[in-house]
C-alpha cells in the first residue's frame, strides 16, 4: 500500500514550550493518521473474542453511496490509510467496489479477513494492486488451538487463503494473531509460519470488549506469560508488528517499538457499520461514541468538533498511576481494557505488570459495564478449551526472514510521515 500524502498535521490544543513527537500526537491532529472502519456486522464465524460481537448484518449499515462519501472525506483530509474490518468485510457485495474506489481516491486500504473470500481470483486481483494490504486472522498455530476460538474449520480456511495469496505472488501480507493464554506458547511457530509464507506476523492484545468480555478471564495471558511475551517481542524487535497493542508491557524495562501511547481520539478512531464514530476500535460503547458520519458536518465534523475527542486531547492527570515509577513507560495502560473490566480510566491497567491491576480487580465496588450491542449468531458459547496441550517454547528461532512489508504504512502507522518542525 502506498499512503496518501498527509496533510500538515496541527495539534488541536497548542501548548507552550518545546514538545516531543509523542507530545505532538498526544494533543491530537486535525486528521487521523489512520482509522479503523468496520464495514459490516455480518460474519460467517462467531469468534468467542469478537470485539464487535459480530454475526448478523444490521439493516442500518451504511449504503454504498454513503461509504463513498466517507472515502471522499478521508481523501480531502488526506488520511494515510483506512484499516477495514468487520464482521467479515469481504461478505459485503460492494466490498471490492469500495476498495477500488478508495485506492482510486488515494486512500490506501488494509483489510482484515478470515480468508473466506480470498479465492485464487481474488488473490491475483490483490497482488496486482500497490495500494492494498491484507491481514489474515489466525489465533492458533494449529487447528486445535485456533478453532477453539474462531470456530471449526477456520484454520483450514485461513491457510487456504494464505496459499492463494502466496501462489498469486502477494508478498508481505500479514498474519494477525490475538495473543491468548492458549497460544503464547506458539509464538515461534507463528513466526515460522509467517516466514514460510513470505508474510509478516502481527500480534495484538486481547481486549475484554464485545464477546471478548465473556472470555477475558479465561483467555487473557497470565502474568508469567505477559513477561514471556515481552521478552519475545524485545528479541524480535520490528520484525513483528504490534500496532502499539502492548505498550503497557514497557513497564518491564525498555519500551517496545512504536509510539507507546494510547492514540484514541488523537491519531486513530473507529467508524462502525452504521456510521457511529468511536474514539478507539477496542472501545465500542456509548461512553466513547463521538458522533455519526451521517450527522451534519460528516466525519470531519466529528473528528474536529466532538466534545469527547476534545476531552481526550486535553492534558490527562494519570490518576494514581503517576505515583508509579513505571508511569512514563506504560502511561497507565489501555483505556478500553480498564473500562471493560470496570476499572477507573485514571487507574492501572488490569494487566499492569507491577501487579496494581490485580489489586484493582479485587475491589468489591468494581462494576463491569454492560455491552452496548450484540449482533452475534448465538447467545451461548462453548468453553474455550483447545483439544491438545500447548507448551511454552520461547527461545532462539533459526532462519528468521527479513522480508520487507508490502508498504511503509503496513509496517507502522507513522512510516513515511514527516512531522512539521516542532517549536
Amino acid at each position: 500500500m502506498t499512503p496518501a500524502t498527509p496533510a500538515t498535521p496541527a495539534t488541536l490544543t497548542p501548548t507552550a514550550g518545546p514538545r516531543s513527537l509523542v507530545d505532538h500526537f498526544e494533543y491530537g491532529l486535525d486528521a487521523p493518521i489512520c482509522l479503523t472502519w468496520e464495514l459490516t456486522y455480518a460474519c460467517n464465524l462467531s469468534c468467542v473474542h469478537c470485539l464487535s460481537s459480530s454475526g448478523r448484518r444490521d439493516p442500518r449499515e451504511l449504503s454504498t453511496d454513503e461509504c463513498k462519501a466517507v472515502i471522499d472525506e478521508l481523501e480531502r483530509m488526506q488520511v494515510f490509510y483506512v484499516n477495514i474490518g468487520g464482521g467479515e468485510p469481504t461478505v459485503r457485495p460492494d466490498f471490492w467496489d469500495l476498495v477500488a474506489y478508495a485506492t482510486e481516491h488515494r486512500v490506501g486500504v488494509k483489510f482484515s479477513t478470515n480468508g473466506i473470500k480470498i479465492t485464487p481470483h481474488a488473490a491475483r486481483r490483490l497482488a496486482a494492486s500497490d495500494y492494498v494490504d491484507v491481514q489474515l486472522s489466525l489465533d492458533g498455530a494449529t487447528a486445535e488451538v485456533n478453532d477453539a476460538v474462531r470456530g471449526e474449520g477456520s484454520y483450514a480456511t485461513a491457510l487456504r487463503a494464505m496459499d492463494n495469496l502466496r501462489d498469486a505472488g502477494f508478498e508481505g501480507f500479514k498474519i494477525s494473531v490475538v495473543a491468548t493464554r492458549h497460544n503464547i506458547g506458539q509464538l515461534d511457530a507463528f513466526k515460522q509460519l509467517a516466514d514460510d509464507y513470505g508474510a509478516q506476523l502481527r500480534l495484538t492484545r486481547l481486549r475484554p470488549s464485545g464477546r471478548g468480555a465473556d472470555v477475558w478471564d479465561e483467555l487473557h495471558p497470565t502474568a508469567a506469560q505477559q513477561r514471556q511475551l515481552y521478552d519475545w517481542l524485545m528479541e524480535h524487535g520490528e520484525e513483528v508488528l504490534t500496532g502499539d497493542s502492548f505498550f503497557h508491557l514497557s513497564a518491564y524495562g525498555s519500551a517496545l517499538p512504536g509510539l507507546n501511547l494510547c492514540g484514541a481520539g488523537r491519531v486513530v478512531c473507529l467508524i462502525d457499520p452504521v456510521g457511529d464514530v468511536y474514539a478507539c476500535p477496542f472501545a465500542i460503547h456509548d461512553t466513547f461514541k463521538a458522533g455519526n458520519v451521517r450527522d451534519e458536518g460528516g466525519f470531519t465534523g466529528v473528528w474536529r468538533e466532538s466534545d469527547l475527542f476534545a476531552d481526550l486531547r486535553s492534558p490527562q492527570t494519570g490518576g494514581a498511576c503517576t505515583k508509579c515509577s513505571a508511569f512514563d513507560s506504560c502511561r497507565g495502560g489501555c483505556m478500553a481494557a480498564k473500562f471493560f473490566t470496570g476499572l477507573p480510566l485514571d487507574g492501572p491497567d488490569p494487566e499492569c505488570v507491577q501487579g496494581h491491576g490485580e489489586n484493582a480487580l479485587a475491589h468489591p465496588d468494581r462494576t463491569v459495564p454492560a455491552p452496548g450491542q450484540d449482533h452475534s449468531h448465538r447467545t451461548t458459547r462453548k468453553p474455550v478449551t483447545p483439544r491438545e496441550p500447548v507448551f511454552v517454547t520461547i527461545g532462539e528461532r533459526p532462519g528468521a526472514s527479513r522480508t520487507p512489508p508490502v508498504s511503509p504504512c503496513a509496517e507502522h502507522p507513522l512510516a513515511g510521515f514527516t512531522p512539521p518542525e516542532l517549536p
